[in-house]
């Protein structure tokens, strides 16, 4: 088999290195790639919104499966294209990546087809926005209906906070046009974890349950990021908790997306709540979480390849995919500045002191000449695999330690929820 991965970060990574422990793949194609990515597949200067571009080379190098990272290229179209091309791809299409290219049409999804979630209102007109604060008690979410890389959503404790989120979502346009609407949300308190399943279209299959850190600092506090670090299992989510999110969130959404005339075949995200009153759908997205998938992935026995060919061929209710039984969790190294203006080219040194057993995905990377240079906000996953929690948290910091670049930050509190639980 040959394979093309589109995308250029540390999920990208992470789906090259699984993909290549598939005996029958004899080629790894990944567009457009980074440094550390291009040691183990061919990188491709062809950019993620390139649709035609990925296309043609698809076709041209007979590519028999296309695996999408991030979400853009999804709400673009590329999966209607490369079917309309006969080419091989997995993930949902235009119409079925709508639920997480906009919030508003997620949330109204939620609400016709009875999925908990929290009580919401979605505007356009910022004064309107306004008078619904007034009317409603803090704290608040504040969300851009659209694509915002994971940072388009403001947790407001007070109006005057709230007053500002609109300020910036809707008329400083912080976020792009993703903050044409605005969704407001009650605040939901509780413990966020995150559930992707495989689907067809009518059967799931669930992956092992993980917990992200989207906050900068530790405590969970400061703007959020694309992610500062993940682990999974994420010992919030018990067996049965699974069992409910499957049977009140993941089959609803998929049936009625089906019901909705948008089939939905891919990764499904489902990024939840777990309240007192049970879990609650916080956001869906279309795709691998990053830095989820860097602690999902070490965790799965079962071959990727198998499971997303189970997604295209429709016989995701015949495969049981097997899991280690150990824990992973993954530390993002960021650059100085992160998730605001930092600084680029900076030489990375180290990575030849981590144990082997250690797994670093990159993101945003590059190479120059012998150098490995920073090239992003955030630069490596370092992922390390536990008998538990403790100790998978003990071993990958002992890594990250030993990894240096001029201005590197991570957080040193990675798992404090699940080590809180295990006392």
């Amino acid at each position: 088999m040959k394979i093309l991965v589109v995308g250029s970060g540390g999920r990208e990574h992470a789906l090259v290195w699984k993909i290549n422990q598939n005996s029958k793949v004899k080629k790894v194609y990944c567009a457009p790639g980074n440094g550390g990515i291009s040691r183990t597949a061919e990188c491709v200067d062809i950019e993620v919104t390139d649709l035609k571009g990925l296309a043609q080379f698809a076709k041209k190098k007979k590519i028999d499966l296309t695996v999408v990272g991030p979400e853009l290229p999804l709400t673009l179209g590329i999966v209607d294209l490369f079917r309309k091309n006969g080419l091989p791809i997995f993930g949902p299409d235009q119409k079925a990546a709508e639920l997480e290219g906009s919030k508003g049409f997620s949330k109204n999804l939620m609400a016709k087809y009875r999925i908990p979630t929290a009580e919401y209102q979605i505007f356009s007109d910022s004064e309107e926005a306004i008078r619904y604060i007034n009317w409603k008690k803090s704290p608040l979410v504040l969300k851009a209906d659209g694509l915002a890389a994971g940072k388009g959503v403001l947790i407001c404790t007070t109006r005057g906070e709230a007053y500002d989120g609109v300020e910036r979502i809707m008329k400083k346009k912080d976020f792009g046009e993703a903050g044409n609407h605005l969704v407001i949300e009650e605040c939901l308190l509780g413990e966020e974890a995150s559930v992707l399943a495989i689907t067809d279209g009518d059967h799931f299959i669930v992956l092992p349950a993980a917990q992200d850190h989207k906050a900068i600092f530790e405590g969970d506090q400061g703007p959020n990021t694309g992610g500062m670090g993940a682990y999974a299992p994420a010992p919030v989510m018990n067996d049965k908790l699974l069992e409910t999110v499957g049977e009140k969130i993941l089959q609803p959404t998929i049936l009625g997306m089906k019901a909705e005339g948008r089939p939905y075949r891919g990764v499904l995200y489902a990024g939840l709540m777990i309240t007192s009153g049970g879990p609650k759908v916080l956001e869906y997205n279309c795709r691998f979480g990053d830095p989820e998938i860097q602690a999902i992935l070490p965790l799965l026995k079962t071959d990727l390849v198998e499971l997303m060919m189970a997604s295209i061929d429709g016989k995701c209710g015949d495969v049981h995919p097997k899991l280690l039984g150990d824990s992973a969790v993954c530390v993002v190294m960021a650059s100085g500045g992160y998730p605001g203006t930092y600084e680029k080219g900076k030489t990375i040194h180290g990575l030849d002191r981590v144990d082997p057993d250690i797994l670093v995905y990159h993101a945003g990377t590059k190479r120059r000449g012998d150098e490995l240079m920073t090239s992003g906000g955030r630069v490596l996953g370092v992922t390390a695999i536990g008998k538990d929690i403790k100790s998978a948290i003990d071993k990958v910091y002992d890594a990250v330690g030993k990894i240096t670049f001029d201005g590197a930050y991570y957080r040193r509190d990675i798992g404090h929820r699940a080590l809180k639980r295990k006392i």
